[in-house]
């Protein structure tokens, strides 16, 4: 099963909570505090694995969870950090994130690693709150959630050459006798509906890998047909050989297929026009083919055109070899992707975690939303009066109580942050 699309769940471990402990020695007089942080939560780490071709692995395993790093100890003993779980996938697989349509990672190289869920840090054991006005202090953090997030998955096939062209026109058939592939062949529309690779050998130092990619229609860049999943594939190839039945045995017009396959590809992804292109002219072994060769390659100008016959093998050696000639102008090393949707990238920067927050009332309960404000509450411990008495005082500096006093909040009215409910004290 070749599967090049999938959508999955990633969550990084939680940290570890920290401790709350003191010294309690023979001949150590006022010990004082002892409890050491809590261990970091591990990574989900994808690594790129050249030995897998698909992500159907994903099909049956959807969700993948990192996991928390141990608790604080005594002695001010930090928790251990805990291991990153890595996730295999196969070269060619872009890392989208399902929410923002963000690419987060573009991973092409065998080896190449990307942190896709970052794990929580471990909370702070009551060690580090000690000051000189509060020396044997009962605060310590719960450990930071690790982040968590949906993503989708798109293999794009890495092959140096990708064959495009209509139904039927012989891409196929052609594979089949340059390479050692067997793909499906037969005479009806979208025999192949995945991609098919396989490795050309010119000589002992020449090859390259070749892909037979499933046929285009008529709006595809629009999702018609095949549709994205044909045309994501068209991204990594080096260069493009057009298929192109000469013969107009579909009772179509040769360059009149030409130019709607390249118009397809210019509208899914302007770079596509750019890519180097040869044309391959099939099916010459049929008499009306010399005649349409001569008007098409009037009308296509000086792109490189090879007249072949897959049947025959007419043309295929001088083909294969202008295509080798090609790719030895090209720069082996693939550049990263942009995402399908350009429009929607942002440059990150890295700056201050924002104190923003947001306040409205919901029926008879003030609810406070804010992404760091949620994470104080999951990092307090709440059974902890010192705890409860810090979460509080961070609210004040913060603003918070100054915002709820303007929507209205008075004493004893209901908050929520979160999932904690708490009344509200002026």
């Amino acid at each position: 099963m070749f599967v090049d699309s999938v959508r999955i769940y990633v969550k990084g471990g939680d940290g570890g909570n920290g401790m709350v402990a003191f010294r309690r020695e023979k001949y150590v007089p006022m010990g004082g505090p002892a409890g050491g942080d809590g261990g970091r939560g591990g990574d989900v780490v994808f690594v790129v694995d050249e030995g897998l071709r698909t992500l159907v692995d994903f099909r049956y395993q959807r969700h993948f969870k990192a996991k928390r790093g141990e608790n604080g100890r005594t002695k001010s003993q930090h928790g251990a950090a805990e291991e990153d779980l890595i996730v295999r996938v196969p070269p060619g697989t872009t890392v989208i994130d399902d929410d923002t349509g963000q690419v987060i990672a573009d991973l092409t190289v065998h080896g190449q690693q990307a942190v896709i869920a970052k794990g929580g840090r471990g909370g702070r054991g009551n060690t580090r709150f000690a000051t000189p006005s509060n020396p044997a202090p009962e605060i310590a953090e719960n450990g930071e959630p690790g982040q968590e997030r949906y993503v989708r998955l798109e293999l794009k096939v890495l092959a140096d050459v990708g064959l495009v062209g209509f139904p039927s026109v012989g891409k196929s058939t052609l594979l089949s006798v340059v390479s050692a592939a067997r793909p499906k062949i037969a005479e009806y529309h979208f025999t192949t509906i995945t991609p098919n690779l396989g490795v050309v050998d010119l000589d002992e130092e020449r090859s390259f890998v070749m892909a037979d990619l499933p046929g285009l229609i008529e709006g595809a860049h629009e999702g018609v047909g095949l549709g994205h999943q044909f045309l994501r594939h068209v991204e990594r190839t080096r260069v493009i050989v057009h298929v192109v039945d000469m013969s107009g045995s579909e009772g179509r017009d040769p360059y009149e297929d030409f130019v709607q396959i390249n118009e397809e590809l210019k509208l899914y992804n302007k770079d596509l026009e750019d890519k180097p292109q040869i044309i391959a002219a099939n099916k010459m072994d049929i008499p009306e083919a010399a005649e349409n060769l001569e008007a098409f390659r009037k009308k296509v100008g000086d792109l490189p055109l090879y007249p072949i016959s897959s049947a025959t093998r007419q043309g295929i050696r001088e083909l294969m070899y202008a295509i080798a000639d090609k790719l030895d102008e090209i720069p082996l090393i693939p550049t990263v992707e942009e995402a399908v949707n350009p429009e929607t990238s942002v440059l990150y920067k890295a700056e201050k975690e924002a104190d923003e927050f947001t306040v409205y009332k919901e029926n008879e309960i003030y609810v406070v939303e804010g992404e760091k404000l949620e994470k104080l509450v999951k990092m307090t411990n709440l059974n902890s009066r010192d705890s409860i008495q810090r979460f509080s005082r961070l609210m004040r500096n913060m603003g918070v109580d100054e915002a709820l006093r303007k929507k209205g909040a008075e004493n004893g009215d209901v908050v929520r942050i979160g999932k904690l409910e708490f009344e509200f004290v002026d």
